[in-house]
């Protein structure tokens, strides 16, 4: 059980999507600091959907249409905010603007708001984690938090290992404005078609 659901977890985690895209777009923006602080931000971001399961709140996310809709389109609406803002950025990526960029609580904050709009990850901790836990067994809680915690672990390390890649390319993009700017409308792009993916998805 241990390594069936370390595999399946890091197939999981390691498929692209929108918490590994917004660490990736924060690596290559603005390098290798904001690409670790994006990927614990996603990380922090699976805490209330820990919570939920752990409290019996997914189930109920789960099986109510209308709470589950809730949730999904809060979440559509933060993608297709986050590629209009990608679109519209102008800024060069290696000069300080009069603002500056963005804090690391503003990263932080971003990056959670990816994870805690994604619904799927509710389905995740209400259908994938019980098959790994049985509710009959000693200490089922404690085992569910371990499982939890290392797939949270799991999470960090391959967000961070995206992250660190990206920022590893920034220099070659930097050098390159029209790469930047295509750059630039690949994430938007890619933003806008997770929005239409989960707006489509059922449960």
């Amino acid at each position: 059980m241990g390594i069936a659901f370390l595999v399946t977890s890091l197939i999981i985690v390691a498929t692209p999507g929108t918490g590994a895209i917004y660490t990736m777009a924060a690596g290559l923006q603005r390098g290798r600091r904001a690409s670790l602080i994006a990927a614990f931000g996603c990380t922090v971001g699976i805490v209330p959907h820990l919570v939920a399961a752990v409290t019996g709140l997914a189930a109920v996310l789960y099986a109510s249409a209308v709470a589950f809709s809730t949730i999904k389109y809060l979440g559509v609406a933060y993608l297709l905010y986050l590629a209009w803002q990608t679109w519209r950025d102008k800024t060069s990526l290696d000069a300080e603007t009069v603002t500056g960029p963005p804090s690391s609580v503003q990263v932080i904050a971003q990056a959670v708001l990816v994870n805690l709009l994604n619904p799927k990850l509710t389905i995740f901790f209400f259908v994938f984690l019980p098959q790994f836990v049985h509710s009959d067994e000693p200490h089922a809680l404690e085992h569910m938090l371990t499982l939890s915690a290392i797939f949270m672990l799991l999470t960090l390390l391959v967000f961070a290992g995206y992250g660190i890649f990206a920022a590893a390319m920034r220099a070659n993009v930097l050098r390159r404005p029209r790469m930047v700017a295509w750059m630039r409308r690949l994430f938007a792009g890619t933003y806008l078609a997770l929005a239409g993916r989960l707006a489509l998805s059922d449960h």
